[in-house]
């Protein structure tokens, strides 16, 4: 017994004298878009409306198929079946603004809080949610949400907070 811990032991010793040091290049990022994010971007917003925001704010415009050094501005499109967004970026790919569409996402709590205190028995059947960005401006984000209640129907708009427009 003694033998096989002294043996255990010896190899754990030698197996850590051969590891590798390993040097890796330097890799710095940089978050181009980041104030795309702050002011589009909430907590409390459906997944796929951050995942598509999120794609738009990592594209990586200068190793992309379209560019080309003549161009002062792209548009770029991206879609998924729930939304798309069409952004503008300069050519160092800096998103400039975007125009942003999603249909039939889950509301946030207090959109949907703030239809049910204000219309009670009416149900939520269609919701668009609708963002436009700009460098300069920020963001404006609404719901135009399709209410029914039986056979009557009614079209509202609110902010991300819940105050109807």
């Amino acid at each position: 017994m003694k033998r096989i811990l002294t043996g255990l032991l010896i190899f754990g010793l030698t197996i850590q004298s051969y590891a590798q040091i390993t040097e890796l290049p330097e890799i710095e990022i940089v978050g181009v878009n980041y104030k795309y994010l702050d002011a589009a971007g909430e907590v409390d917003v459906a997944e796929p409306v951050k995942m598509l925001q999120r794609r738009a704010a990592t594209f990586d415009l200068k190793n992309s198929e379209y560019y080309q050094d003549e161009y002062d501005t792209y548009f770029i499109s991206f879609f998924i079946p729930e939304g798309k967004i069409l952004a503008s970026y300069n050519k160092d790919g800096k998103l400039l603004r975007t125009a942003e569409k999603f249909k039939d996402i889950a509301l946030p709590k207090a959109v949907a809080e703030a239809v049910a205190k204000r219309f009670p028995g009416w149900t939520i059947a269609e919701d668009v949610y609708l963002v436009n960005y700009h460098e300069a401006k920020g963001a404006s984000k609404k719901y135009k949400l399709l209410l029914e209640n039986g056979d009557k129907r009614m079209r509202v708009k609110t902010d991300e907070k819940g105050n109807f427009l």
